[in-house]
């Protein structure tokens, strides 16, 4: 038992989500992600229509991140064609996804093989198996349809919705939370690639009855169309309103000022650092966890995989033993 992995779940999309995960595949973490199947733009849009699948773009880029193959391998899976008006726009990855799904004839068996193929750490489990359609409202009441259209939005949101709203999780998924350890939520575009999941409504069940903690991963940057002005708490609280219950236990926020040249790049886009509200945060009930966590690459802020994955090493060790004194 004593080299039992660290048993951990995932939950998010987009950028946020594989970029961290290229951290944690390197630690002694048992790691399952659970990845949103709402967008549809690009490449996955286009193939999520012509073949009635869910869009496999997330999946493809976390396939990615958790993979131990050969760095050419991975680049040709991330290939991405751009001379062909047939296949332009498509990426190799999203193309052998769907002949997978449309050979096998399921989406997340799909998935499995193609991690076997690419060797992959750890499990990658889509939110659901079948296409759905992401709704948001706004605070005037207009509704917009279409992942893609959201952060285009110029009003704030209200809320954000499944269409059809009674999806089915895969069993797995559920298992996984049940089981784990330490369920991570987030990184992410909150309304896009985060809340998504939790909308599924055995995933956000799940994890309001998890008995692992719980742990959400706080956006370093506001984002345009989705969280302007948006601090920490409103995160959260944006989180609980959707799952329609509390269901975090600690929040793990950037503790370094971002350099002001880096703030002014972002002003022009209509964002801004994550305003962190401690003792707000505190008076929720959650632990507040500060650490230098943020990286800046070619002027674009993300957070610093290696880092976090270091950073939850060393919180699961003492986490535990905290546990085993109780």
């Amino acid at each position: 038992m004593k080299n039992k992995k660290t048993s951990i779940v995932v939950i998010g999309g987009g950028t946020g989500l594989s970029t961290m995960l290229r951290g944690l595949k390197n630690y002694p973490f048992d790691i399952t992600a659970i990845v949103t199947v709402a967008d549809d733009g690009g490449s996955s849009g286009r193939l999520r229509d012509d073949y009635d699948i869910p869009p496999p773009g997330d999946i493809r880029n976390v396939i990615a991140a958790l993979s131990d193959t050969e760095p050419l391998v991975e680049q040709m899976f991330q290939y991405r064609f751009s001379q062909s008006v047939d296949l332009g726009g498509h990426s190799l990855g999203n193309l052998m996804l769907t002949a997978l799904t449309d050979i096998t004839g399921d989406f997340s068996h799909a998935i499995a093989e193609m991690s076997k193929v690419l060797k992959v750490h750890g499990k990658v489990i889509p939110a659901a198996n079948k296409k759905i359609t992401l709704h948001a409202e706004l605070i005037d009441g207009t509704i917009i349809e279409g992942e893609s259209k959201i952060p285009k939005s110029h009003l704030p949101l209200k809320r954000v919705f499944l269409v059809p709203n009674n999806v089915k999780p895969l069993p797995e998924a559920i298992r996984a939370i049940r089981k784990a350890d330490f369920i991570l939520v987030g990184p992410g575009s909150l309304y896009t690639s985060i809340i998504p999941n939790l909308l599924v409504k055995e995933i956000g069940d799940a994890l309001v009855n998890a008995k692992g903690r719980r742990i959400y991963i706080c956006n370093l940057m506001t984002q345009k169309g989705e969280t302007i002005h948006y601090r920490a708490t409103d995160h959260v609280q944006a989180i609980y309103d959707h799952v329609g219950k509390p269901c975090l236990d600690a929040i793990l926020v950037n503790d370094i000022e971002l350099p002001l040249p880096i703030k002014e790049n972002y002003k022009e886009e209509n964002a801004e650092p994550v305003m962190f509200d401690i003792e707000k945060l505190e008076s929720m009930g959650l632990e507040v966890i500060k650490k230098e966590i943020a990286t800046i690459q070619s002027g674009v802020v993300r957070h610093e995989s290696n880092k976090i994955a270091q950073w939850l090493c060393d919180y699961a060790s003492s986490y535990n033993i905290k546990q085993t004194k109780l």
